[in-house]
């Protein structure tokens, strides 16, 4: 069945993308990432010793603070945080600086729907930029279920508030760390290989999940390409500078 979205895209076509890092001079790490109309900032600072509600004598902590574009934080904002946060510490070698915490800040620059992932997407590049051990990269994409029963991927604000129900999948991608792999091996990452986070919003059934993730899945590795292309850690880029 042929779909006739607003931009002319097909079901399965991103919006264009768009990503810069080190944005910011006093941040530890810096990203921006635009998916077509919406648009993010993250900023990473730490890690840094840890503050006592967040102490942790083993793991590291992953604090996240969500500034919308405009007006005050609710109810929304406060579960993209916690989603957020959760997705964070699932990819972050948090062994490898305990008892410290590192601050993510996500700011709203614009949106025009898939903002979660976008977050997602940016936050994970503002990581990377700021040389924070990583399992892997983690990719984040929107779909959304129209009245019939179609799939559309990466939807924009209207095409969500037509949409009958959406998921926002996080799919872990290739190990992006300076730490040596026997480290890794302990304690294997069961998401490897699976999904990191599933949220849907709305009345979906077994059948148009399965087709979500399906159509997520396809997408991972032209999100991945695109994040490894416009980011690398610091820590290579002042050693290329250095030789």
């Amino acid at each position: 069945m042929e779909i006739d979205r607003p931009d002319g895209r097909t079901p399965n076509q991103l919006r264009p993308l768009a990503c810069s890092h080190s944005v910011l001079h006093r941040a530890h790490g810096s990203a921006t990432w635009a998916q077509g109309e919406t648009k993010l900032l993250a900023a990473v600072y730490g890690p840094k010793a840890g503050a006592k509600k967040n102490e942790n004598p083993e793991k590291a902590s992953i604090e996240v603070i969500w500034k919308p574009s405009t007006g005050h934080v609710g109810q929304a904002e406060r579960e993209y945080e916690m989603i957020l946060k959760k997705t964070l510490e699932s990819i972050c070698i948090r062994t490898i600086y305990p008892n410290t915490t590192t601050s993510v800040i996500v700011q709203v620059v614009h949106d025009d729907g898939a903002l979660l992932p976008c977050a997602i997407n940016a936050a994970c590049a503002a990581l990377v930029d700021a040389g924070i051990p990583l399992r892997h990269l983690a990719v984040a994409i929107c779909c959304s279920v129209t009245d019939n029963n179609s799939i559309i991927l990466d939807p924009s604000k209207q095409e969500e508030k037509k949409a009958k129900a959406f998921a926002y999948l996080v799919f872990p991608n290739t190990t992006v760390t300076v730490v040596p792999e026997k480290s890794l091996q302990v304690g294997s990452d069961p998401t490897a290989h699976g999904i990191i986070t599933s949220v849907t919003h709305g009345a979906m059934s077994v059948d148009n999940y399965l087709h979500c993730l399906e159509r997520g899945r396809a997408t991972t590795q032209r999100l991945s390409e695109f994040l490894r292309k416009n980011i690398e850690p610091k820590s290579i880029r002042e050693a290329s500078k250095a030789g």
